[in-house]
Formats: structure tokens, C-alpha cells, sequence
């Protein structure tokens, strides 16, 4: 299957999907968002990273940064924070430079590596982009991340490209039914910058058919 353009959802947003689908469908279908320190503190980190007017050449190595990307298979775009081409005899052309150059994506990211995959599969996002666009295959990149100041590689494995395909496929399904799914509250709610949009509190409350239901019981 392939996307049509118009249809194309953002390729940040696979991060918000799986951090949590309700915080995704309230930036991605509700346009809400709200800052808190960690979301400025990731802006100012991308800041650099994202200036299209920084490339560089140092020797075989050549840096962009800010390079709009797409997939027709997954129905997403964005932009990379910075894609290395390395010279390499067994590369693919490009068509701003010339000689054969081996591909790998570089993600900034404010933090420390994380326990589940979510910025991973973002990556990952990045490379089945450029391996669309580009007609070249990429089998790691890497995240940059901030506290640390350390790179951490990541292997585009086979398991790793499912979670975003079978993620980006659940994205579209969401975002053509147009509903803010409801999710269960977890501790990473005290750290998202939307919670006081989300309110996850009344996710716990019942629903006016339970409350009603429950009041009729209790009559004698």
C-alpha cells in the first residue's frame, strides 16, 4: 500500500505514539500542545541540528542536517536532525555531490537512553525514509543524547522495523477515525508536558451510565 501525499502524517509523531497514543492524538488530531522544561529544553537542543545552512565536508565524511524526508509506504514525513554520508565505494550516488556515499541517520534527544523503544523506532522511521528515497538499505544509525553528550548505535532489525510499520499503520487508522482514544494513566504522566490538557485524573472516573447504574443500585 502506498500514501498519497495529502495523507502523509509527521514522522516525530511515531515518539508521541508510542510514548502514548492519547498524548499523540491530542498534538496530532487536536493541534494542543503545551511546553514544560523538557520540551524546551529538547527545542534548544535541535536547534543546531536542524539548520538546513549547516552542511559540512571533513574529509570523506559529509554532515546535513535538516533534510526533509518521506515514505509513500508508511505515509509519513519529516525531517532529520542530521544524516552523515560517508564516502564509500559500495555507497549510493547523491544528487548534490559527487562519488558514492554509505547513509547513517543521526537523532538528537534531550535525556538519557530509554528503556522501551520509542526513540528508536523514530530512528528507524528516519532510515526506511531515506532507504525509499535514496534506493539504498541502512542498517544502523544513531542517538544523540544530551545529557550524556554520548552517541548510543542502533541496529535497524527486522523487529524494530515492524514496530513502525504496524505503528504507522495504527497511526492512520486513528487519525481517519478522527477520536482521542482514552488510555489507562501511568507514573509518565507526571512528566508529560499535555497533562494538564489530558486530565488523565478523569480517566479514572466512571462514565455517567456507570455513575447512574451504580446510584440505582444503592436505592432501597
Amino acid at each position: 500500500m502506498a500514501y498519497e501525499e495529502e495523507d502523509f502524517l509527521q514522522l516525530s509523531g511515531i515518539q508521541h505514539f508510542l510514548f502514548c497514543r492519547r498524548q499523540w492524538a491530542l498534538i496530532h488530531l487536536e493541534q494542543q500542545w503545551s511546553e514544560n522544561l523538557r520540551t524546551v529544553d529538547g527545542q534548544l537542543l535541535h536547534q543546531n541540528a536542524h539548520d538546513p545552512e549547516l552542511r559540512t565536508m571533513r574529509g570523506d565524511l559529509l554532515t546535513v542536517r535538516g533534510m526533509k524526508i518521506h515514505s509513500e509506504k508508511l505515509g509519513l514525513s519529516g525531517e532529520c536532525d542530521v544524516v552523515e554520508f560517508r564516502r564509500d565505494t559500495n555507497g549510493v550516488p547523491l544528487s548534490f555531490t559527487d562519488g558514492l556515499w554509505r547513509v547513517y541517520p543521526v537523532e538528537y534527544k534531550r535525556g538519557n537512553v530509554k528503556c522501551t523503544p520509542v526513540d528508536e523506532a523514530q530512528l528507524c522511521a528516519q532510515a526506511i525514509c531515506l532507504e525509499e528515497m535514496l534506493c539504498c538499505e541502512i542498517s544502523e544509525g544513531a542517538l544523540y543524547y544530551g545529557e550524556i553528550r554520548r552517541r548510543h548505535v542502533v541496529q535497524f532489525t527486522k523487529e524494530l522495523r515492524d514496530v513502525v510499520r504496524e505503528t504507522s499503520e495504527e497511526m492512520h487508522r486513528i487519525f481517519q477515525r478522527g477520536s482521542t482514544p482514552r488510555v489507562k494513566p501511568t507514573k509518565s504522566c507526571n512528566a508529560c508536558s499535555l497533562k494538564d490538557l489530558c486530565l488523565p485524573g478523569l480517566v479514572r472516573s466512571p462514565s455517567v451510565s456507570e455513575y447512574l447504574r451504580a446510584k440505582l443500585e444503592d436505592l432501597p
